[in-house]
């Protein structure tokens, strides 16, 4: 099997596991970035971890933080738009994620994911192209596994598409900046503004 296909299905089958089978959300988490981990000891890319705190031009970060931090607010006025299950709050709960470990798991999931996502959907396995790239859609596709049972089958294709956007977008911050710093603050500030509107719609 080519290389590629092989590290394009172990974020997917990481975030199944976590979700379904071990029905957890930090071991869907953490899963998937050991998942990401064995993709990149796989790929042996040569791309420099040092182009994650990379950027030439300070307007790429400021408008990718600015845009990216109005996620959460669109999905806060959007909630009952996108038929979200009346009950989310316990299968959040069911999940682990309770009053107890949400603080650490928005923090975690908001500085440290980003890096993780960035470095290897934009940085290793991205494209310069002004087009939407198949990597794109790669990636926002995995997100329907963390939504399937919890919003109906229109929104997680909504969803999917507004975050195949959202990857071409990063990647085209990255190409006119020249490293990955912007797509990664944009990234923080959408993760962590779409959920705090989560923890504070289901807590």
């Amino acid at each position: 099997m080519n290389k590629k296909w092989i590290v394009f299905i172990l974020p997917y089958l990481a975030v199944w596991a976590g979700l379904f089978l071990f029905k957890n959300a930090w071991l869907t988490l953490l899963g998937f970035h050991v998942s990401v981990l064995i993709a990149l000891a796989i790929l042996r890319p040569r791309v420099p971890l040092n182009i994650l705190f990379k950027s030439n031009h300070p307007k790429w970060i400021i408008i990718s933080v600015l845009f990216c931090s109005t996620s959460g607010i669109g999905l806060y006025f959007l909630w009952h738009s996108f038929g979200i299950a009346h009950d989310l709050p316990a299968q959040l709960i069911s999940l682990g994620l309770n009053s107890s470990s949400w603080a650490a798991f928005i923090a975690y999931f908001s500085l440290v994911n980003p890096f993780v996502e960035e470095y290897f959907w934009r940085g290793v396995l991205g494209n310069t192209t002004k087009k939407i790239f198949v990597i794109d859609a790669v990636y926002a596709s995995y997100h329907a596994i963390i939504l399937w049972g919890r919003v109906p089958l229109s929104s997680v294709l909504f969803a999917v598409m507004i975050l195949t956007s959202a990857g071409w977008l990063w990647r085209q911050f990255s190409r006119e900046d020249g490293g990955l710093l912007a797509a990664v603050l944009g990234h923080m500030a959408a993760d962590f503004s779409i959920l705090m509107t989560i923890y504070w719609m289901c807590t």
